[in-house]
């Protein structure tokens, strides 16, 4: 094939130079029928294709080919076969050609396949307040030293392209709704609409076109925020295709490279600074001379009011083991020793958890991800049962007692039943408070005691109400003529024949002032 440079130089000596097509072809060692193609066509490069391409080997594997190919792509990206393993997999079915011959009709069939899957789009536009989207990203970042994979909530606004973004480390039901309170808090409303893939999390059944049947606890979700709900097509991501670019967008500009955080709370700050200032430094795609923030700022007044959180929990029934703990999410947490051998209801939210037994709270904790959580209240108990349990129970291994509870704990391990009067200390705990037994064994280690009987006994004082600092009378009981102290009554019994009153006799004093007419 003759290349470029070959016609640029055919081209320069016989339009420019001015040389004849004898010298031409004499210099370049080129046939006359070349140089006058060149000059008569006036093109400066020429391609071949074969329009028939001969595959005397392929042949007769033609159609066992395509079928491999077909199956091989409706498989996931990560599990697909490479065209060298397909040849493989075909010389082992009897083909004897070689690779070359199906690396180019794999090629031409994937062309194909991309050609008839091409399809074309409309624009979409959205008025204020009309519709967002919601969607989720995997990114991996760093938090506390390790690796982590994160799942990122992603919410924009279709009108203004306002983004919302918070990391979670799960993307069940309950991150969901926390989400999207959290998103509507930070917009100031929410919109009439929201356009959602069918994940199951909000989806339990899809049926033909658009119709859906919901998620029970996402339908009150929506009916809170006033809501209503659309689910795309299945596999057609274009249809909230804004969101689907905000992934990518996001993904490129925040969490490349990759960062690192303390905790989720400092990296979920760190992205709402970033969506932030991000809507603040682009420009609107449609409204070039405006930003993305102050389209935003202007679509607020057209968004659902606000009404406040959602109580997104999401309800699971569970069984309490008889080591007070309740298995979740690859986690167990403890709950109160009462609720031993009965179910209890688990609400999970976000970042806590709680277990409800018959309309009242049993255990409440802070929701982790990866070990066993204890509160050691919820054994004390079972410590008045087993007091020796105190020293290697596994819920007061971590437990960081109050400096003046723990000086009293060593202690009263010195002595024989220390074990026993620990535990009475802290059950006090639980009617009174950590507080107040702490300071109550503040005031006990002062006076140079340490006993349970003392700990208990002031703690006993400080229950008691204080004593009125005054006395006073009630207006009803108030005499109106209050009598004046007269001293000189007494006097009479002082008089010189007292001594005749004094020998009356049997009958005695009052005997004989009633004789004489004073008693």
């Amino acid at each position: 094939m003759l290349l470029v440079e070959a016609i640029a130089k055919i081209r320069r000596a016989y339009f420019q130079d001015k040389k004849p097509i004898k010298q031409i072809c004499r210099e370049l060692r080129v046939s006359r029928k070349t140089v006058r193609k060149v000059i008569r066509s006036g093109a400066t490069e020429f391609t071949y294709e074969r329009s028939i391409q001969p595959q005397p080997k392929i042949g007769p594997w033609r159609r066992e080919l395509d079928r491999m190919l077909a199956e091989n792509a409706r498989r996931p990206k990560r599990e697909r076969l490479t065209r060298i393993r397909i040849f493989e997999e075909l010389r082992t079915l009897g083909y004897d050609g070689g690779y070359d011959a199906v690396r180019r009709y794999a090629a031409a069939w994937s062309k194909e396949a991309i050609e008839a899957s091409a399809a074309a789009y409309v624009p979409l536009s959205f008025d204020p307040g009309e519709a967002y989207q919601f969607d989720w990203s995997h990114e991996i970042v760093v938090i506390d030293g390790a690796t982590t994979t994160v799942k990122v909530a992603h919410v924009r606004l279709c009108h203004s392209r306002m983004l919302f973004v918070r990391a979670y480390p799960r993307e069940t039901q309950e991150m969901v709704f926390d989400a999207h309170d959290r998103a509507f808090a930070f917009f100031g409303g929410a919109c009439a609409r929201g356009i959602y893939d069918n994940m199951k999390t909000a989806v339990d059944t899809i049926f033909v076109g658009r119709d859906r049947a919901y998620n029970r606890r996402f339908q009150q979700m929506c009916g809170h925020y006033l809501v209503d709900p659309v689910a795309c097509t299945p596999a057609s991501g274009w249809e909230k295709g804004q969101v689907e670019n905000q992934v990518g967008v996001i993904r490129r500009r925040f969490f490349v490279p990759r960062p690192r955080f303390k905790s989720y709370a400092e990296l979920n700050a760190w992205l709402l600074d970033r969506c932030i200032a991000w809507a603040k430094a682009h420009p609107h795609p449609e409204l070039r001379d405006k930003t993305t923030w102050e389209v935003f700022e202007a679509e607020r007044p057209s968004l659902v009011p606000y009404v406040g959180p959602f109580d997104g929990f999401h309800a699971v029934p569970a069984a309490v083991s008889k080591t007070c703990l309740v298995r979740f999410d690859k986690n167990r947490y403890s709950v109160e020793a009462r609720a031993v051998g009965k179910p209890v209801e688990i609400r999970a939210y976000a970042e806590r958890v709680e277990f409800w037994q018959s309309g009242k709270i049993v255990g409440e904790h802070a929701r982790v991800f990866g070990r066993d959580i204890y509160d050691p209240l919820h054994y004390i108990p079972v410590l008045a049962r087993k007091p020796g349990a105190l020293r290697n129970g596994a819920p007061f291994k971590e437990w960081e007692l109050p400096p003046a509870i723990r000086r009293v704990q060593r202690r009263l391990g010195r002595m024989p039943n220390g074990d026993r009067q620990m535990v009475d200390i802290l059950g006090a705990v639980l009617t009174d408070g950590l507080n107040a037994v702490e300071a109550a064994c503040a005031e006990a280690l002062s006076e140079g005691v340490h006993s349970a009987g003392v700990i208990l006994n002031i703690l006993a004082r400080r229950r008691e109400p204080p004593p009125p600092l005054h006395i006073a009378t009630p207006e009803a009981l108030r005499l109106s003529c209050e009598p004046t102290a007269d001293c000189a009554r007494y006097d009479s019994l002082r008089r010189p024949d007292h001594g005749k009153i004094a020998g009356a006799g049997r009958d005695g004093p009052a005997q004989a002032l009633r004789h004489e007419g004073r008693l």
